[in-house]
C-alpha cells in the first residue's frame, strides 16, 4: 500500500508543479485577469483528482487525468482574442464538446489518432519555444534570483529527476520570500483562501478558430493519443470512451471557472502506472487515487499560489515556466531525431 500511496503523492505533485506556471501565463495571454487565471488553476487542478479517482476507482486502472501544458502554452502564445476573456471561456466550453464527441463518435477519435506524430511534435515545439528560453532570458534580466532556481533544478535533475519541478518551485518560493522581506514597504497581504471567477462565455469566429480549434487538436495530439500510448506501453489498454465522457464534461465544468481543459496525462502516466508505483500491477489504481486527492488539495490552494507568483521579482516565473518546458523540449528533440534518421543508418559506439 505504502508504495503506490507514495508514487501517486509524487505523481500529483509533479503533475501540478511542473507547469501551473504555464497554465497562469496562458490564461492570462487570452484575456484573463489574475483573479481569474486564479480561478481557472484551481478548477483544472481540482477537476484533474476529480476526473482521475473515480476514473482508477471504477476501472481499477492506474488512470491520472492532467491538464493539458501544451494547451496553455498554446495560449500563451495565442494572445488577445476576438471577443476578450468571455470569448476564450466559450472556446473551452466548445473545447469539452469536442472532447465528448471524440469518445461517441468513433470515427472522430480513429481520425484524432491519425494525426503524425511528426506534425503533432513541430506544433507543440513551436508553442514551447519561448518557453524554453525563460531561463536564458531570466538570468539575463535578474541573476541573482533565478541562478539559485536553475542551480536547484539542474542538482534535482541529476540526483532525483523525479523531484525536479517541485524542488525548483520550492527554490523560486523561497527567493520570493527573501524578496519581500527585503523590500522596503511590503504590501498588504493579499486574499489567500480559494476563490473562483465566473464568467458567462460567449462565442466568437476568431475566438472558435484562434483558440477551440488550436486547443483541441494540440490537447487530442499532445496529450489524450500519447496518454494511451504511454500506458499501453506500460501494459494497461486505457478504456477511451470513458476516459472521454469524463474529461470532456469536465472540461464543460471548469469552463466558466476559467479552465481551459482537462485531459489525460501524458508525461505523469508513467509515474502513477510504472514499476515505482509498486510490484503489483492490480493495485497501482491507488497510486492514480493519490495522486488525484493531492491534486484536489494543491487546486484548494491555487489562489495563494497565484498570490505568490504575482509577487516574484523579474526573471524567475519565466524560468520556472522554462524549466518545466525543458522535458517537453528533449520529446521533440528526439523526435526529429529519429524522424531525421537515415533507416538502416550505421550506429556508431
Amino acid at each position: 500500500m505504502l508504495r503506490p500511496v507514495s508514487a501517486g503523492i509524487i505523481s500529483g505533485l509533479v503533475a501540478f508543479t511542473s507547469s501551473f506556471v504555464v497554465v497562469l501565463a496562458g490564461l492570462e495571454g487570452v484575456g484573463a485577469s489574475p483573479a481569474q487565471a486564479a480561478s481557472g488553476l484551481l478548477a483544472v487542478s481540482v477537476l484533474m483528482g476529480l476526473c482521475s479517482m473515480p476514473l482508477s476507482l471504477r476501472t481499477r486502472l492506474p488512470i491520472t487525468v492532467a491538464w493539458s501544458t501544451p494547451g496553455a502554452a498554446l495560449l500563451a502564445a495565442t494572445g488577445a482574442v476576438d471577443g476578450g476573456w468571455p470569448a476564450a471561456v466559450g472556446a473551452f466550453v466548445l473545447v469539452g464538446v469536442l472532447i465528448v464527441l471524440t469518445g461517441l463518435v468513433p470515427a472522430l477519435g480513429a481520425l484524432m489518432a491519425r494525426i503524425p506524430t511528426p506534425i503533432a511534435q513541430a506544433m507543440l515545439a513551436g508553442v514551447l519555444f519561448q518557453l524554453c528560453l525563460g531561463p536564458v532570458l531570466g538570468v539575463a534580466a535578474n541573476p541573482l534570483a533565478v541562478a539559485p532556481v536553475i542551480v536547484v533544478w539542474a542538482l534535482a535533475q541529476r540526483l532525483s529527476p523525479r523531484w525536479a519541478s517541485p524542488l525548483a518551485f520550492l527554490a523560486a518560493s523561497v527567493v520570493i520570500v527573501v524578496s519581500l522581506t527585503a523590500a522596503p514597504s511590503p504590501s498588504a497581504a493579499p486574499p489567500l483562501l480559494p476563490a473562483v471567477e465566473l464568467t458567462v462565455p460567449t462565442l466568437t469566429v476568431g475566438a472558435v478558430v484562434g483558440v477551440a480549434l488550436p486547443l483541441y487538436l494540440v490537447t487530442m495530439a499532445s496529450q489524450n493519443v500519447p496518454g494511451v500510448a504511454v500506458m499501453r506501453s506500460l501494459g494497461y489498454e486505457l478504456p477511451w470512451r470513458a476516459s472521454m465522457v469524463t474529461t470532456g464534461p469536465g472540461t464543460l465544468v471548469g469552463a466558466p471557472l476559467g479552465g481551459h481543459g482537462v485531459n489525460l496525462a501524458a508525461i505523469t502516466a508513467a509515474l502513477a502506472a510504472g514499476p515505482e508505483a509498486g510490484e503489483d500491477r492490480q493495485r497501482r489504481w491507488i497510486a492514480s487515487t493519490a495522486s488525484g486527492v493531492v491534486l484536489v488539495l494543491c487546486g484548494l490552494g491555487a489562489t495563494a499560489i497565484a498570490q505568490l507568483i504575482a509577487l516574484a521579482p523579474e526573471g524567475v516565473i519565466p524560468a520556472v515556466a522554462g524549466i518545466s518546458a525543458a522535458f517537453w523540449a528533449l520529446l521533440v528533440g528526439l523526435a526529429l531525431r529519429a524522424l531525421l534518421r537515415r533507416p538502416g543508418r550505421a550506429q556508431s559506439g
